[in-house]
């Protein structure tokens, strides 16, 4: 008899849960995004989510909780209910370098989550002082190469885009620049425009407003193709380096445990607005780049959080670099 209770208890269980995620969601849906408001990953978040809340017939409410490279939001994320009703937009630092910056990361990049789909690629580019005596990639690795440490290379922090962003194009071209770090991007870039810095590398919707306003200069954009919104810089590889691709990302997670159904239904509405003129405008605007149709599905984003994991610890400990 016990078994046979034991049984029809889980069998309800069961039940409860698929109506659960049936009549899902039937109040708002919050989404964590692990920086402060206003920078690339909270626009994203927002610009993404807009659209999904229609589709969903929700609001999702946007919950910035910023600290420890994005360690601490998405921590937080990973640990709420899997009911769906708690959401987050994580990217390439928080589910793909954190795991060598941070040696006491209370979450498993490739374990803990639920993945729903890739929202968009930011392109990284290569930027200077407007003057910076070089004027194009070739003349600035020569100069890099016989300046080494006298030349200065800014990052908006540990843990940062900026950050390994930086460290990975020092270990492709074999440079040792100074590193100098600052609290966020903003004092970064305020200082490369007052030729305080020599340069860095860091997201497009970062720095192409600088670009374009002639107060930086750039000498190469790390994707295989031109980006419309810089269409004069040309790409790593036109400009003669090989091996420095890199992008970074943003990606909607849920976590662990979350039924199928309801990650379906999360997926099927980030697909929705990615296919949406608007979204898609405003994303392109930024200089962001729309993922591929197979790009956008749950099973792409867990192979893309365990290659970015794989790709981002070996350059990473090499350089000895610690947020901790």
């Amino acid at each position: 008899m016990k078994k046979i209770a034991l049984a029809l208890a889980a069998v309800a269980g069961l039940a409860a849960t698929g109506a659960q995620a049936q009549n899902y969601p039937s109040r708002p849906i919050t989404m964590i995004v692990p920086f402060a408001a206003g920078g690339p990953t909270d626009v994203v978040a927002r610009i993404v989510s807009d659209h999904m809340s229609r589709t969903l017939g929700q609001q999702i409410v946007i919950e910035n909780v910023a600290g420890a490279g994005g360690t601490t939001g998405i921590t937080r994320a990973a640990q709420s209910q899997p009911d769906g009703y708690t959401i987050m937009m994580g990217h390439m630092g928080t589910h793909g370098a954190a795991p060598a910056l941070y040696p006491n990361l209370k979450y498993d990049p490739t374990k803990d989550f639920a993945p729903i789909g890739l929202a968009a690629g930011t392109p990284i580019v290569i930027v200077a002082k407007k003057d910076f005596p070089a004027t194009d990639l070739k003349g600035f690795l020569e100069y890099l190469k016989t300046n080494g440490e006298k030349v200065n290379m800014a990052h908006a922090g540990v843990g940062s885009v900026s950050h390994s962003t930086g460290i990975f194009f020092n270990s492709v071209v074999k440079a040792k620049p100074t590193m100098v770090a600052y609290r966020g991007t903003g004092p970064a870039l305020n200082d490369l425009m007052a030729n305080t810095v020599d340069f860095m590398t860091d997201q497009i919707v970062n720095v192409a407003p600088q670009i374009q306003g002639g107060n930086i200069k750039a000498f190469a954009i790390a994707t295989p193709e031109r980006s419309p919104v810089l269409p004069n810089v040309p790409t790593t590889k036109e400009a003669g380096l090989e091996g420095y691709e890199v992008s970074a990302w943003n990606a909607v997670f849920a976590p662990k445990g979350t039924p199928a159904d309801v990650v379906k239904k999360l997926n099927d509405a980030l697909v929705k607005s990615l296919d949406d003129e608007n979204t898609r405008k405003r994303l392109s605007d930024l200089g962001g780049v729309i993922p591929t149709a197979a790009e956008r599905t749950p099973e792409s984003l867990q192979k893309l959080v365990e290659s970015e994991v794989a790709r981002w610890t070996p350059v990473l400990k090499a350089a000895g670099a610690t947020a901790e």
